[in-house]
């Protein structure tokens, strides 16, 4: 074939052709219309009754929601006639004042005003916490803030020693500054990458102290928590302990040990086999019966104990669906390698295990953070259970649309936002398998 060329092979290029840029109707904006909205005869109808659909609807939404809503009046009465003074008779709009004047109650409850530095610090911890655990490469970012607001801490502190008036130490900043002092003093440095989950495991004993008090902050009864203060509490503890309770279970489940194993599955079916409602009556109700008397159980305690035991349920079998997924050979390997039972799963099964149960885990811990309105039926002022209250007042007697749509919109926010971390997640651990 040494002497193949275009005389003797028909199919043999002499010449080469530069390359043809795409067609205008397969890239840009046009060719993303035409691939997602109109690739097809049945997805173009579609998209064309979305719009007709969204059409009808969204002007009037926004009329209502925006151009003729009203945003600061002391009652009901007062935010209608303002809209029909403006707008006209007739005229109907959104009293978001109701948001505006409650706004406070419906984040914090009943808890004190003048501690609200105390959830607010809890808050900002709980970030700090998060980002160098959640995106790696916000972890110099992150230290980098701590120190910067611990010097504050430091000079704020040296200052009160010293007796010198300062107004920087009434400032709630600088008690976020004297939290943060520690937490980058237990890190170390962003080189010690592994020193951040102290933090992370330290972080609930943190937020109890700062959030009930104790040594010399003054103690908060539970009874004054509620709105986003309680759902964030009940929510990001559920969260928090059902996954190592939860892998734990999935564990026990496939464990050859018979008692052990009976053990788990009568725990895991029995509590996916009852509703939340009736576990949240359950440590409402029945758990004063059970206890000695005069023996005082927190209620929103006893609440955080059913929901994360109810969530870890649910969980173990998320679990269990990666570990069933992964072939046998998986084990085999971990077994070939000499490791120890708990050594392979850390090492070789579970990380995989996990990273197939993503969407799972998300999923669960968005269902959970939801649920935490239910405890508004046993009396706890979550933002719902709030919503009587407020509308027990004369001022606000008859409002409704407004204060479902603002815990609508934070609870959508808040789930969104873990949607979106677990499908960046998901590249994140994609990308790492094709390197």
């Amino acid at each position: 074939m040494s002497g193949t060329d275009a005389r003797t092979v028909a199919y043999v290029a002499t010449t080469q052709y530069p390359e043809q840029p795409a067609p205008p109707s397969t890239t840009g904006v046009l060719g993303w219309l035409r691939e997602n909205l109109f690739s097809s005869v049945t997805n173009a109808i579609l998209t064309l009754l979305s719009i007709a659909f969204l059409v009808f609807l969204l002007p009037g939404f926004f009329e209502w929601a925006v151009f003729q809503s009203v945003w600061n009046a002391s009652s009901l009465t007062e935010c209608r006639q303002i809209i029909q003074v403006a707008h006209g008779e007739g005229a109907d709009g959104a009293c978001w004042a109701v948001i505006n004047e409650r706004f406070n109650q419906l984040m914090y409850g009943f808890y004190p005003i003048d501690k609200y530095w105390r959830p607010n610090v809890a808050l900002i911890i709980l970030i700090a916490a998060m980002i160098p655990v959640l995106f790696r490469s916000m972890r110099p970012l992150a230290y980098a803030m701590g120190v910067i607001l611990a010097g504050k801490a430091l000079f704020a502190v040296y200052a009160v020693a010293t007796g010198a008036p300062i107004a920087i130490f009434s400032s709630p900043t600088t008690y976020v500054a004297a939290a943060l002092l520690v937490a980058a003093l237990v890190v170390g440095g962003p080189a010690r990458k592994n020193r951040w989950l102290i933090l992370t495991f330290t972080y609930p004993f943190i937020a109890y102290f700062l959030l009930w008090g104790g040594i010399f902050l003054d103690s908060v009864p539970s009874t004054q928590f509620g709105g986003f203060l309680l759902t964030m509490v009940i929510g990001v503890t559920g969260i928090s302990f059902s996954l190592p309770i939860g892998i734990l279970l999935a564990l026990g489940r496939q464990s050859k040990l018979p008692v052990l194993q009976i053990m788990c599955v009568t725990f895991i079916e029995f509590i996916r086999g009852v509703p939340l409602i009736t576990l949240l009556f359950v440590a409402s109700v029945l758990l004063n019966y059970l206890l000695p008397p005069g023996t005082e159980f927190d209620l929103i305690l006893r609440v955080l104990i059913m929901v994360t035991l109810f969530a870890s349920a649910y969980m173990a079998e998320v679990i269990r669906g990666g570990l069933a997924a992964l072939p046998k050979g998986q084990y085999e390997a971990a077994d070939t390698l000499g490791l120890t039972y708990w050594q392979g799963m850390r090492l070789i099964v579970l990380p995989q295990a996990l990273k197939i149960s993503i969407p799972g885990i998300v999923n669960t811990f968005i269902g959970l953070f939801k649920d935490t309105t239910l405890v508004a039926i046993i009396a706890l002022f979550d933002p719902v259970g709030l919503f009587n209250p407020i509308r027990a007042d004369s001022d606000w007697n008859g409002i409704i649309w407004e204060l479902y749509g603002f815990v609508a919109l934070v609870f959508f926010i808040c789930c969104w936002g873990m949607s979106q971390y677990s499908q960046f997640l998901e590249r994140r651990l994609r990308a790492s398998d094709r390197r």
